[in-house]
């Protein structure tokens, strides 16, 4: 059997070497999806004019509504309902179709040449048995997108044409259709990293990073981490996950009393003691040292005194009622500066005269000492303001944490999530508080109560109070509270969910016993010394929280004889354990160590047929998906993580796969906070943002690029997506919108004014900005650049692997590299040098698939800044396709997508998106269930939300299917 994923190279030259029937089917496919009614035939010279005329006269708005006017979509019928599985029109393909395809085609791809490794001739037109199913697939993709040349082909007859189109169009449909009802397939799989991560913190109430020992997942062909085709586990793996397991239980439960509390309380007038303690030191030096000269004492006297009224630069201390200040000084050495903690709460100082001023971008350092709990919270209280009046600057404040480890090195990270926007008015100061698991914080002082405090290397730890403003002004603070370790109940609520209070533990008990050949992975461990009975009340309190455990950690209620076997677990090491709770713990570990936890699985328990799925539709499939796996298909889907009670109850009722239920379900699941990991991790995956966490500018050559933009960057694609799924806007705003979302840094980065604060909000565009959907955004330029200049190759395989699900082959073995440290190459642009490149024969086929798209990106730096000149000459951004259709920068981009590939990219995200949602890659099985859902969309007006409702509902998502080892990965 031929596979589209072993031929791709071959595929790109018959995208380059097909001719006649295929470019004048070409043309006449873009004719029909793109510049006319569907079913109309328009000559390629006439669309050409059209397009023409439509791209000068219409804006980008304007072009989305007529590209959707012009959808193939709106026409798309979904299969006749049939009681029978429908065969292939093989006599149609024998009378009509071949006869064209014979006379056209076979002179270049037939017995006697086989351009581009084809032979039309003997392509099996049997696409439900037939193995040619990517050969078609291939044909059609070039066909739609019109790349075929040459112009110079002979021309078909409409009819022929139209015969051809509809044969193939309708085959690959129907053969879709029939091999999912044959076939099917199983996203069977273990979690991901990220998906274990935030089941445990559901589970547990913890906000942890769980899965820190957990090596990073790879990533499959689609560039999806949830692939089931990668998440395999070894033995090994088990084992781990036992120990991690075992481990986030333990920081889960607390034995013995409430911790003692520690607390720090710094005014700001006992931190400003020394330093204007230094000042009258000085003061006593200068006296001293001019005491004979009356003259010269008074005018240095004089100045000395005229520097506290002067502001310093950098974090200062300031006295209100003087207006006296001085630099704040820090020194780590010795722990100099090191304030010890008290056992009570320190009062809360009336509002002080002596305040801490921290400027934008500078720190206030408070070093606490080495007493710092290891569990809990840390929390921190400021009371603080800002110093302007004006109500747009609303300064913002971030919680660093740090230690020295020598006087040239250091080690500090944020801790705290989000700034706080200091909104307090001049003069009324208010208090701000973090609350940050201490847990959390990494690296920490390996030397804490080890070394004493003032010896080498010092155990003292740091907060640093840091004002992350753009331009906002100051931060103004009088006094500081610390906190530690803080817990808001005792025991606290992770604890209580697992250890709860049950005032009857007489529940009906199964039939007990040691555990049988079905017994779990981790269930085998050491028996203890069962000479001694374990208490009767302790196993019905056992089996009531291993009931209630299960169910939760499991995703579905939990049989008797499953229950009986935890029991059993328990009876065993209960002896051999100091205490109840340290026995259920080992006992809990096993249940999370369990393929129940670890592996999103298939029930095997009743199933029925799926509500709207069935033979009438067309389509035979196999059992719906049980109820529950169906919730937990959903919730890690949008949530990452496992069902809420409301999900588990409506499947225990047998309700959840009724369409609307389904639908109200997905509507109030993307409104909970608990959806921004949707955006996160499908945003990442989908345009492959990893890229930009490893990104190496040179900042001799981007001085500008700084942490606080790299940051925005990273942020921002999530946080538009975000924007567009909450709005339900239409997918097409990730080609072009007329509005961004930014914070003032990243609008700093575009030129965009009247923004501030970190915060990332929707901004309207001007007109002329070029910036405005994905194309333009600044992380993602930057991400496929080099770190020194624009990258068009980069940058053209994402575009058509990314955003319109069509990948360039690999390049061939043999690729001729450009020689940079040739002085004639050395002067050339980018663009001249990809076009040097490209003119070598072994280089064409692929470069000129890919380098057109690239090209249009040349208005862009490596940092995604705009630019009109390289090396002193204007960008040239023009660049033209196969068609011959030219892309003028990234205008002309956009409008092209807008105008000839809207279908395209609104089946190429339905496309990925599913493949996200299954967790698995797609097949050709799949082709018809993607397409159907492409086409309700459009018609739907193309709503992202909308697009999720579809997917959910669809019998795509539904269905429960096993893998045909025969099946074909669908890249389209």
């Amino acid at each position: 059997m031929i596979k589209a994923q072993d031929n791709r190279r071959d595929i790109c030259l018959i995208k380059i070497c097909l001719v006649g029937v295929l470019w004048a089917l070409g043309e006449s496919a873009i004719a029909q999806s793109t510049s006319t009614p569907a079913g109309t035939i328009v000559s390629a010279a006439s669309t050409d004019k059209d397009s023409a005329s439509i791209d000068s006269q219409l804006s980008f708005e304007d072009l989305k509504i007529e590209g959707a006017r012009r959808s193939k979509y709106l026409t798309h019928q979904p299969d006749p309902s049939v009681d029978t599985v429908p065969e292939p029109q093989l006599a149609a393909f024998r009378n009509e179709v071949r006869p064209i395809l014979q006379k056209a085609c076979v002179q270049c791809h037939g017995a006697d040449t086989q351009e581009g490794n084809i032979r039309i001739d003997t392509l099996n037109p049997d696409l439900v048995h037939g193995a040619d199913v990517s050969w078609w697939l291939e044909i059609v993709s070039v066909v739609s997108n019109g790349e075929m040349p040459p112009a110079d082909a002979d021309e078909l007859s409409d009819a022929d044409r139209a015969k051809v189109i509809d044969w193939l169009t309708s085959e690959i449909q129907m053969a879709s259709t029939v091999r999912r009802a044959e076939q099917g397939h199983s996203s069977f799989r273990r979690l991901t990293r990220y998906e274990y991560n935030y089941a445990l913190q559901d589970l547990l109430g913890l906000p942890y990073d769980f899965a820190l020992d957990l090596p990073p997942e790879s990533v499959s062909e689609d560039g999806f981490q949830n692939s089931s085709e990668m998440l395999h586990m070894s033995a090994s793996q088990f084992a781990t996950y036992r120990e991690l397991s075992l481990k986030a239980l333990k920081r889960a439960t607390v034995i013995g009393p409430r911790p003692a509390q520690l607390h720090w309380g710094l005014s700001m007038q006992a931190a400003s003691e020394k330093d204007f303690a230094k000042h009258q030191k000085d003061l006593l030096r200068i006296t001293k040292e001019n005491q004979g000269d009356p003259e010269k004492l008074k005018a240095a006297t004089a100045e000395h005194n005229a520097q506290l009224m002067r502001r310093p630069n950098g974090t200062h201390y300031k006295n209100l009622a003087t207006g006296e200040a001085i630099r704040a000084s820090w020194s780590y050495p010795g722990a100099a500066y090191a304030w010890a903690p008290a056992d009570r709460p320190s009062e809360i100082p009336v509002e002080s005269a002596y305040v801490a001023i921290i400027p934008r971008r500078q720190r206030l350092t408070v070093e606490l000492g080495d007493q710092i709990p290891e569990e809990g919270l840390l929390r921190v209280r400021v009371r603080a303001c800002r110093t302007s009046a004006e109500d747009d600057l609303i300064p913002s404040l971030q919680l660093e944490f740090g230690w020295q480890a020598s006087n040239d090195s250091q080690a500090s990270v944020r801790i705290s999530d989000q700034d706080l926007a200091i909104d307090a008015a001049p003069g009324h100061p208010q208090f701000y508080q973090w609350e940050v698991p201490l847990s959390e914080i990494y690296p920490r002082n390996s030397v804490r109560r080890i070394s004493k405090m003032g010896d080498l290397p010092s155990p003292s730890e740091y907060i640093r109070l840091v004002n992350s403003s753009v331009s906002q002004g100051d931060i103004q603070i009088d006094f500081v509270e610390v906190v530690a370790p803080v817990f808001h109940q005792w025991p606290p609520e992770s604890h209580t969910r697992i250890f709860f209070e049950s005032a009857t533990l007489a529940s009906p008990s199964g039939d007990g016993g040691e555990p049988g050949d079905d017994s779990e992975p981790g269930d085998d461990g050491e028996p203890g010394d069962n000479s001694e009975p374990v208490d009767d009340r302790e196993l019905k309190y056992a089996r009531v929280i291993l009931s209630r455990f299960m169910t939760r950690a499991w995703r579905r209620p939990v049989s008797d004889s499953e229950v009986d076997q935890k029991v059993a677990l328990f009876s065993r090491l209960r002896p051999a354990c100091d205490d109840f709770q340290d026995a259920m713990l080992e006992v809990l570990a096993t249940v999370l160590s369990s393929p129940n936890f670890l592996y999103l699985v298939q029930a095997n328990n009743d199933s029925g047929e799926a509500k709207g799925i069935s033979a009438a539709d067309g389509i035979h499939l196999a059992e719906a998906a049980n109820q529950f796996e169906l919730a937990s298909r959903l919730s890690f889907f949008l949530w990452s993580s496992l069902p809420d009670d409301q999900l588990l109850q409506l499947a225990q009722t047998q309700r959840l796969n009724q369409p609307d239920e389904l639908a109200g379900q997905v509507r109030r699941m993307l409104s909970d906070p608990r959806s921004e990991r949707f955006s996160r991790n499908f945003v990442r995956q989908w345009l492959g943002m990893h890229l930009l966490d490893y990104l190496k500018v040179d900042r001799k050559v981007y001085p500008q690029f700084d942490p606080f933009l790299k940051d925005a960057m990273q942020q921002e694609t999530i946080a538009f997506f975000d924007e567009v799924l909450h709005q339900n806007a239409s997918v097409l705003d990730f080609i072009h919108a007329d509005y961004a979302v930014v914070n003032e840094r990243l609008a700093q980065h575009y030129g965009l004014t009247d923004v501030k604060g970190n915060h990332f909000r929707r901004v309207s565009l001007p007109s002329q900005n070029p910036r405005g959907g994905l194309l333009t955004q600044a992380g993602l330029l930057a991400m496929n650049s080099d770190g020194k200049d624009s990258h068009p190759l980069k940058r053209g395989i994402w575009l058509l692997e990314r955003l319109l699900n069509d990948p360039p082959p690999p390049p061939p073995a043999a690729v001729p590299r450009i020689d940079l440290t040739d002085p004639e190459i050395a002067l050339l642009t980018v663009k001249q040098r990809i076009e040097r490149h490209r003119d070598q024969a072994a280089c064409m086929s692929c470069h000129a698939k890919i380098d057109p798209w690239g090209i249009a990106f040349e208005n862009y730096d490596a940092v995604g800044s705009w630019r009109t000149q390289i090396q002193g000459q204007p960008v040239d951004a023009s660049s033209l396709l196969f068609n011959r259709q030219k892309l003028d920068g990234t205008d002309g981009l956009k409008r092209f997508l807008l105008e000839h590939r809207q279908d395209q990219f609104v089946r190429a995200l339905v496309h990925k998106m599913t493949t996200y949602a299954l967790g698995r890659p797609l097949t050709f099985a799949d082709r018809s269930s993607v397409e159907q859902i492409a086409a309700d969309l459009r018609r739907q007006g193309d709503g992202l939300a909308t697009m999720i409702e579809f997917i959910v509902t669809s019998p795509l998502f539904q269905s429960n299917q096993r893998l045909h080892p025969d099946q074909h990965t669908d890249r389209r």
